[in-house]
């Protein structure tokens, strides 16, 4: 089977001030058959689809076309020549291009690839843009009502003078001079009536007759001294359950504890009582969180799930590119942020745009009753292992719910091997954990965490 290695060689868009730009994208792959070797001045089938929303979305858009490679194995179309191009909402992103390859010439596409539009292509963005904001005509409204329509074109060049020279268009007779005003704030003041005759000496009340009376200056001075006089004496609890402690009770409390039972929302862990919150508790086996229960912490309202099916038979560990991504975290819960270090580290590494084991987990969604779980991940070395131990369990489960038995083949885990080339693998025949290229298929169980 041939197989086709495609990338963006030029993406080229146009505008004109006095015209429309053009509708089209510029698109260029190098194809190469199996054994490598380019496919040379040769006739290729190949469907062009534009998806909106994710790699698996609506199809917005569809062509077909047959270029010809040329001698460097080189072909190169411009997408948009069909009916439907100039309609797509650019702007309501994101937009992804998948291309269907039969490099025989027909339509038996055998070779399949789709990658994300990561910007927008400007000119068609502002093609939309235009379209949607036409032509606006302004209209100055009327203010035959107000006010302000009495004003005349005098009335505004001599608008400053309201703040100037009075010339005899502006009363300012109700106003008082400084002088006037300061001859009023002297008449109030002389208008004052004298109360100083008004005006009595306090004197403090003496409390002969309470019992504060007998209180002196060196009372209040040695106040914490009259604690002196007073004695504690220990009570007798001789009707109190209390009585029932002994000395030995009291150098070993701890040990009473023994006559404790957990309950509903209490658990009980070495000396330490904990309330649960009234939480739903998991038990390994349990079909929720969106998978099977194959790990649950100390309270048992958290732990580990797996999905009911595996995600591949057989995909990379890697996106095409060999390097060191240092997702070398293992233990529960760490396989989460090993698939964000590896995604991540692909981006800057190179990614090829196909589909391999951290992504396809990162991408799963599984709804289960009314709500849907979209925060899978590829599980650490570790949490491989977990799955491993409690398979038989898992499988009885997932397959009274309508999913698959792990198979005894070699499963990817999410931790590196610590070198550009291998990644940690699991045999689900005996068990065996060990490092393999990042090249081999494997196959792919993902899990969450609650």
């Amino acid at each position: 089977m041939k197989r086709i290695n495609i990338f963006l060689v030029a993406a080229s868009f146009t505008i004109s001030m006095f015209a429309q730009p053009p509708n089209k994208i510029s698109y260029q792959a190098i194809v190469r058959d199996a054994g490598n070797n380019l496919v040379k001045n040769q006739t290729i089938g190949m469907q062009i689809s534009i998806l909106h929303g994710s790699v698996t979305g609506v199809v917005a858009y569809t062509e077909i076309q047959t270029p010809t490679t040329n001698e460097n194995g080189l072909l190169s179309i411009e997408i948009g020549v069909n009916a439907g191009f100039e309609s797509i909402d650019w702007a309501n992103g994101p937009f992804y291009i998948k291309t269907e390859i039969d490099p025989t010439g027909g339509n038996n596409y055998t070779i399949i690839g789709t990658s994300q539009i990561l910007s927008v292509p400007y000119a068609l963005h502002a093609r939309t843009a235009e379209e949607v904001t036409g032509a606006i005509t302004e209209t100055d409204p009327l203010y035959t009502s107000s006010q302000a329509a009495n004003l005349t074109a005098t009335d505004i060049t001599n608008l400053g003078n309201l703040s100037g020279v009075n010339t005899g268009d502006q009363d300012i007779s109700g106003l008082a001079t400084i002088a006037a005003l300061g001859d009023s704030t002297a008449q109030v003041r002389s208008n004052i009536p004298d109360v100083s005759g008004f005006l009595i000496s306090e004197t403090d009340p003496v409390y002969s007759s309470s019992v504060a009376a007998g209180i002196t200056g060196t009372d209040t001075t040695n106040w914490n001294n009259k604690l002196d006089s007073y004695t504690e004496t220990d009570p007798v609890y001789g009707s109190s359950i209390a009585s029932e402690i002994t000395e030995t009770d009291t150098t070993n409390w701890n040990n009473k504890q023994e006559k404790l039972t957990a309950g509903t929302g209490i658990s009980i862990i070495g000396n330490t009582i904990s309330a649960n919150s009234g939480g739903a508790t998991y038990s390994v086996g349990d079909y929720a969180q969106g998978g099977v229960v194959f790990w649950v912490d100390e309270t048992g309202q958290h732990g580990l799930a797996c999905a009911i099916e595996d995600q591949s038979i057989g995909v990379r560990w890697y996106a095409g590119t060999y390097g060191n991504t240092r997702a070398c975290g293992d233990g529960p819960f760490a396989g989460e942020a090993n698939t964000s270090i590896i995604i991540a580290a692909h981006v800057a590494i190179g990614d090829d745009g196909s589909t391999y084991a951290a992504r396809i987990c990162n991408e799963l969604q599984v709804t289960q009753g009314d709500k849907t779980y979209g925060d899978w991940y590829l599980p650490s070395k570790y949490e491989l292992n977990l799955i491993y131990d409690n398979k038989a369990t898992i499988n009885t489960t997932a397959t009274a719910n309508g999913g698959s038995s792990f198979v005894s083949a070699h499963y990817w885990s999410s931790t590196e091997y610590g070198s550009n080339y291998y990644a940690w693998e699991q045999d689900f025949y005996d068990g065996e954990q060990s490092g393999n290229d990042k090249y081999d298929n494997d196959y792919v169980r993902a899990v969450r965490a609650f």
